[in-house]
């Protein structure tokens, strides 16, 4: 489809419509998490009524991903928007603004809330200590943790 992405990325539950209709203009850092339900919009629609008054009318712009990059569940990106390295984005959250490195930001419009050393520094605390475990032993883990 024409989008340029780095690697070691992971896209969760690949909708058709997460590309857009401008997929060429997406570019995608190393080490990026997209999950469900994620869009990229490169351009403003709104112009589509407004071409009567001028044909030529058009808003389309790049989006720019950088590296170590989590896109919680259904991130809408908008045209022109570029996102630093190191950037945790909440769910749902609507990005209009570039994001700068180090933040972790949510909301509509997202919002920046903290730098993501101290988000670290905070759920290090609450961390139960088997992420590094894979699937299958994950799961017993959490079910004797939880008592399921």
């Amino acid at each position: 489809m024409g989008v340029t992405i780095g690697e070691n990325c992971k896209i969760y539950g690949n909708s058709p419509n997460i590309w857009g209709t401008e997929p060429f203009l997406i570019t995608i850092g190393n080490n990026v998490y997209i999950t469900d339900g994620c869009k990229f919009i490169n351009h403003d629609g709104g112009t589509l009524i407004l071409r009567k008054k001028l044909p030529s009318l058009e808003l389309t712009a790049p989006i720019n991903i950088g590296n170590d990059v989590y896109l919680g569940i259904e991130t809408i990106i908008m045209p022109g928007i570029i996102i630093g390295d190191n950037v945790i984005i909440g769910a749902r959250s609507i990005i209009t603004k570039n994001i700068e490195e180090n933040s972790v930001v949510v909301g509509i419009p997202a919002k920046k809330i903290k730098t993501v050393d101290k988000y670290f520094e905070e759920i290090k605390k609450r961390s139960l200590g088997i992420g590094h475990l894979d699937r299958d032993s994950k799961e017993i883990e959490l079910k004797r943790i939880f008592g399921k």
